[in-house]
């Protein structure tokens, strides 16, 4: 089956959590101690009925506040797809959990609350949702039965934000009309909408094509570690271990060797079950190569015909995470791939305004949340894609050396 990673995100109050917790519950994808847990809960809170949102709300700030803090990942499976879902906050000041729940998902629901329609974070949301280059993109039409299941409310909410879309990088972008909180167009068709011909929530995402969205065309394959056997009585073997970041390798095929540009033909490829007739993203395998090349941990294969871009100095697109202001000055480590090496950050070219998307030049220091457009100069040469072509090679993080807490998350242009 297919794996579909997705996020929820939107404005604060609009309904992601209950509508996560909505699916769960309709899925049948709950314990009996996790409902007996919320159950208490609820009746503690004095909520009317069981309130759906504390399935994902689980700290307890998040349940003593009535809001989202933290990304909180869910597991679930239909006979159709697996899913892996993050409920991300809807507060700007945790815009940066919204950031990591984002990086690695491939479809976004967008909940919106039918009678506020499109808000300030409900644009930066979207904004960030395509800036990460998640190519799909369900706006859930929320609270529908707030406004009687009226077709007016949800065709007004509809235009307001494709008008907003057309400054966004996205194509596949689906309107769903929903009550989270009643099930309404959920799991099955809504009888109180009959007006909306589409899908229900949870067939859309059964069915929304993902496979082409991973980049299969440019191969790279950043080392891992190198494996040997420890038994002497063994025979020899030499492979690279890894996982494949992008494109397709075989048996047979000649692959590029970085740094150091020299060449060599596949072998066979080994998987955990035994050996593939081909790898491709996300496979983590061994290759063995048929000559002995100095190959270390952070370097690269390609392919000679098909290499990534070379170099030392990076412009980079930063999200900085850390609750400490950046230090221009100071020496910070960077992660990329299986990569680790020093950085310094030159310039702070300008800090984007993710609300009106207007650049930024007073020169103020970068703080937790803010987004800007940086130049990097690492210690070594690193071998990379824009991120855009490819997201394995074209992401990076900063990390303090002294505290070795992440400090910033970038894409690189």
């Amino acid at each position: 089956m297919d794996l579909l990673r997705l996020i929820t995100c939107g404005n604060v109050d609009d309904g992601k959590s209950t509508l996560l917790g909505r699916l769960l519950y309709d899925t049948k994808s709950i314990f009996e101690d996790q409902w007996d847990a919320v159950q208490r809960a609820s009746e503690r809170r004095g909520d009317t009925g069981t309130n759906l949102a504390l399935l994902t709300d689980g700290l307890r700030a998040e349940r003593e506040q009535g809001i989202t803090i933290d990304v909180a990942y869910r597991y679930f499976a239909t006979p159709r797809r697996k899913f892996i879902m993050a409920d991300c906050p809807g507060h700007f000041q945790y815009t940066r959990n919204m950031v990591t729940g984002a990086s690695s998902a491939q479809l976004a629901l967008l909940v919106v609350d039918v009678r506020n329609g499109l808000t300030e974070q409900t644009c930066r949301h979207a904004f960030l949702a395509t800036l990460l280059r998640i190519k799909h993109l369900i706006v859930c039409v929320n609270k529908m039965d707030l406004v009687g299941f009226e077709q007016a409310a949800f065709d007004r909410v509809r235009e307001q934000f494709m008008a907003y879309a057309a400054r966004l990088d996205t194509a596949d972008i689906q309107f769903i009309p929903i009550s989270a909180l009643q099930g309404d167009n959920i799991v099955t068709k809504s009888a109180a909408m009959p007006w909306y011909e589409g899908a229900p929530l949870l067939y859309t995402l059964e069915t929304v094509y993902v496979r082409n969205d991973a980049n299969h065309v440019d191969p790279r394959f950043p080392v891992q570690t190198v494996i040997r056997p420890q038994d002497p009585a063994a025979p020899e073997f030499r492979g690279l271990a890894g996982q494949v970041a992008s494109g397709v390798f075989r048996p047979g095929e000649e692959v590029l060797h970085l740094p150091t540009g020299l060449t060599a033909r596949i072998t066979a490829i080994h998987g955990p079950a035994g050996p593939v007739a081909e790898a491709f993203y996300p496979m983590s395998v061994v290759i063995e190569l048929d000559r002995d090349l100095d190959i270390s941990r952070g370097e690269m294969l390609a392919r000679p015909n098909n290499q990534p871009t070379v170099g030392q100095d990076l412009d980079v697109l930063l999200c900085w995470l850390g609750t400490k202001p950046l230090e221009p000055a100071r020496r910070y480590v960077l992660r990329h791939t299986t990569c680790e090496t020093g950085c310094l950050i030159r310039e702070v070219r300008y800090k984007l305004d993710i609300t009106t998307l207007h650049r930024n030049q007073d020169g103020t220091p970068l703080t937790m949340n803010d987004l800007a457009r940086v130049s990097l100069h690492t210690a070594v040469p690193l071998f990379f894609d824009s991120y855009k072509q490819n997201r394995q090679t074209g992401s990076i993080l900063l990390v303090d050396e002294l505290t070795n807490a992440t400090v910033a998350a970038g894409m690189i242009r």
